[in-house]
């Protein structure tokens, strides 16, 4: 199992549910953080809480849906850290169910493309190359194990399209010591899964680090991990 103790990770949505969860159990293993919400402000809780674990912490603000401003983000990260050593792609938004399969308007589908498979794509463009002239790095992209659902299809459409994404590219990187991989939460109680969802936000733990964890020796890249696979 690989030791992140004072590397850099950037997770996106960070304030809340998931990201909130990832964010924590990385700070306990050591790892510094650059944490990411809309607004900074959103993740000073958080900050507040993680200050235990003697790390470094440090906050950035990013509208998703503005690609410009995403490419700006890539950069200020790479700054900020001295080098990414971790990208968590978690943020990403869930369009209105529609009973009328057939009527999920062009918006609906623009918004999801852009916030949930252009937006972190530009951030792997722009910084796995970096990580590969470095020689290291660990990419998680947060995908759904979603399937059936067409009253979603605007944000089922946008996970599938990440995990092309992902899948293609993943090949390349052999021997770089970079690795790419998925990760499913499953169905949680957060903002996003809503209420009724079966599973709290914390069974996401320890699940959704293995791809993070992954020793270069392992080689593994271009995986659907299933985070509800090693609950606890």
């Amino acid at each position: 199992m690989l030791d992140i103790k004072g590397k850099w990770a950037l997770i996106t949505g960070a304030s809340r549910g998931i990201g909130r969860q990832v964010a924590t159990a990385m700070a306990e293993k050591g790892c510094n953080l650059i944490l990411h919400s809309r607004k900074k402000a959103n993740t000073d809780a958080i900050k507040g809480e993680l200050s235990k674990f003697g790390v470094k912490l440090l906050q950035v603000e990013a509208e998703l849906s503005d690609i410009k401003r995403v490419s700006q983000l890539a950069e200020e990260v790479e700054s900020l850290s001295g080098g990414l050593g971790i990208l968590y792609n978690n943020a990403a938004i869930m369009t209105q169910y529609r009973t009328d399969i057939y009527s999920a308007p062009e918006n609906e589908y623009i918004q999801s493309f852009t916030v949930n498979t252009i937006a972190p794509i530009t951030l792997c463009n722009a910084i796995i190359p970096k990580m590969i002239t470095r020689g290291f790095g660990r990419v998680v992209n947060v995908t759904s194990g979603i399937k059936d659902e067409p009253q979603l299809m605007p944000y089922a459409a946008s996970k599938a399209a990440l995990d092309k994404y992902v899948y293609d590219m993943a090949p390349h990187l052999k021997n770089t010591g970079v690795l790419m991989n998925l990760m499913d939460p499953g169905w949680l109680r957060t903002d996003l899964g809503g209420p009724n969802a079966p599973n709290p936000v914390e069974s996401v733990i320890p699940g959704a680090l293995v791809p993070v964890l992954l020793d270069v020796g392992d080689e593994t890249c271009g995986k659907f991990y299933h985070a509800q696979d090693y609950r606890v």
